[in-house]
């Protein structure tokens, strides 16, 4: 899953505005290997500022619709956690969302999304959470809040992508050591997703800015792949496909 931040202030510093930069964006993304596009008009950076549905569908149409034409066949998914945002960019062309409150910041985007008949990605947001004392675990009660959440507006759990949230409200012990067992997640019995790219839990251990982190998310990418994950959302695409291709051929023991 390839990065477009859609945002003047992404935490990554390569947030595009331009719908024509957007649209060779994504090209390049795809033609690197990307599978999936996803697209952000809101920054989910510690301490962002929020926008409002309208100004964050002004940022998001004109890049949605750049990309969409730029890459037809593709699969675009739209990071938002606003219900009338993610309505509109699926009229327009996404093809799933990427909600990393986990259907906890809108009352609506679960109906939302169950009326649409598309897959969602929840997100487990520790943000503003009490530690538990055990990552995984609060983890898995944070992902099984909005599994329900999803099923009780009708989403069938064979829509859903669940996403643990490395970076969202952890520290770096606890950022690692969720590395370290998302195996154990495996038997919630839906595909894994994780986003670690250009992280500050990376540039913690290796002192690099975020621009420079590339071969750090490299060494995440590859152990999240050992741990079970299925999708990997990263910045850096060409080169994290040839970590992910690798890193499957070692553990899955899937050949060109």
């Amino acid at each position: 899953m390839g990065v477009i931040n859609a945002t003047p202030d992404s935490f990554s510093g390569d947030g595009i505005v331009d719908p024509p930069a957007a649209a060779a964006r994504a090209r390049a993304m795809v033609e690197a290997g990307a599978d999936i596009i996803d697209i952000g008009a809101e920054s989910t950076r510690p301490e962002f500022a929020p926008i409002d549905a309208d100004d964050e569908w002004d940022r998001l149409s004109m890049i949605l619709d750049a990309v969409r034409r730029a890459v037809p066949d593709t699969a675009i998914t739209v990071d938002t956690t606003k219900a009338s945002v993610a309505t509109r960019a699926i009229e327009a062309g996404a093809g799933a969302v990427n909600d990393v409150s986990g259907l906890q910041s809108d009352p609506g985007m679960a109906a939302a999304v169950a009326s649409a008949g598309v897959p969602v990605i929840v997100m487990h947001n520790q943000r503003g959470r009490e530690f538990g004392g055990d990552v995984i675990e609060d983890i898995r009660n944070g992902l099984l809040r909005g599994i329900a959440l999803a099923e009780a507006a009708g989403v069938p759990r064979d829509r859903l992508i669940l996403d643990p949230g490395f970076g969202f409200g952890w520290g770096p012990a606890q950022n690692y050591s969720m590395l370290r067992r998302l195996g154990e997640l495996c038997d919630l019995g839906r595909p894994l997703l994780i986003g670690t790219s250009r992280k500050s839990a990376i540039g913690f251990v290796i002192d690099r800015p975020a621009a420079e982190r590339m071969w750090g998310t490299a060494a995440t990418v590859a152990l999240a792949i050992q741990q079970g994950v299925d999708i990997v959302r990263v910045h850096d695409v060409a080169e994290m496909v040839q970590v992910a291709r690798v890193s499957d051929a070692v553990v899955r023991g899937v050949l060109p």
